[in-house]
């Protein structure tokens, strides 16, 4: 069994009973990981192992800070072991260190968890952001205003998501471009 398929067994396994939905999400990301990933090249297999595990940290045992990318990439480090850029990639998806400050959650995510930088990060960003919470894929945009509808005006995470839309969207223009480039 590869490192991808571990880690889609771990990730249905966290979520697949207790937040279905989740798990719907997350084999829709790790699908369209799957579809880019030759555009990392030797790191393909990284960027589909963190996207299935990306949003392991909603699962109501490894909930501690409220903020899913910290407590899964803690999870992942801690309990399953996980390689370090899968767990950074976990940590980071999404914009992530916004939504850290805004809980006061910075420096703890900076310190145990480097950021990544470049095409990986745009990736995993951008599979997280093209998959509808069904799993479906969806126009960026569309599920920014999806996010913000189901958190509410005044949520942090609304807000956080808010403030990260112009990263967000920059991260799916550029796997876009290197998709069409490619």
């Amino acid at each position: 069994m590869d490192q991808a398929e571990r880690a889609r067994d771990l990730a249905r396994l966290l979520l697949a009973e207790s937040i279905p939905r989740r798990w719907s999400h997350s084999q829709g990301v790790g699908r369209k990981a799957e579809s880019v990933a030759h555009l990392v090249g030797d790191q393909a297999s990284t960027l589909v192992s963190a996207a299935w595990l990306h949003d392991v940290g909603y699962a109501p045992d490894l909930v501690a800070t409220g903020m899913h990318q910290l407590d899964g990439a803690r999870y992942l480090r801690d309990v399953a072991h996980a390689d370090d850029l899968i767990c950074r990639l976990v940590a980071h998806h999404s914009s992530a260190f916004i939504e850290a400050r805004n809980r006061g959650l910075s420096e703890q995510l900076a310190s145990e968890f480097p950021p990544v930088e470049g095409l990986l990060s745009h990736a995993i960003t951008y599979a997280d952001m093209t998959t509808t919470p069904d799993g479906e894929p969806t126009e960026v945009e569309s599920r920014l205003a999806e996010i913000l509808a189901r958190y509410g005006e005044g949520d942090l995470v609304a807000e956080s998501i808010r403030e990260a839309s112009p990263l967000i969207i920059d991260s799916v223009r550029v796997v876009t471009t290197a998709l069409a480039e490619g």
